[in-house]
């Protein structure tokens, strides 16, 4: 599939560049922050940080989904604020990634950081149908810890 992207700043391919797979194994890409200076994320707080660009999914087969960068999170505590951004495919505005620092410690977000992934997956629309009881399983209704540690 093809996806288009439009650079909304003009340092999207100069000083800050396009999204990009960072080893031939990787299933997201990286979204940098494209901001003309540091911000300072103090510890517990939220921002919205602009990538600079905008996509084209080619229809709604597909969804983006952006991810935390796991290095972030695991050394620093910086974190997507909503879990899991969802970019659907009639969307054309800035992709902007929402981070929080849950660390004790304020965290410097530079200009060109890589900060968050972008994951391109299909989509299904199931048709939904009401029913008044599901299937058995032999799990059944036990969630939240039920399958052990």
């Amino acid at each position: 599939m093809e996806l288009k992207v439009k650079a909304i700043s003009p340092k999207i391919g100069t000083e800050i560049p396009f999204p990009y797979y960072a080893t031939p194994g990787a299933a997201a890409m990286d979204l940098c922050a494209c901001v003309d200076e540091e911000i300072l994320l103090p510890a517990g707080e939220r921002a919205v940080i602009p990538t600079g660009l905008a996509i084209a999914l080619p229809s709604a087969d597909y969804v983006a989904l952006v991810f935390a960068r796991s290095g972030l999170g695991i050394r620093h505590g910086i974190a997507l604020s909503n879990g899991v951004g969802v970019i659907d495919s009639d969307y054309r505005g800035e992709l902007r990634v929402g981070l929080i620092n849950q660390s004790g410690a304020p965290y410097t977000i530079r200009p060109g950081e890589r900060i968050a992934q972008l994951a391109v997956m299909p989509v299904v629309r199931p048709v939904l149908t009401p029913v008044e009881a599901l299937d058995e399983t032999a799990r059944g209704t036990g969630g939240l810890g039920s399958t052990g540690k």
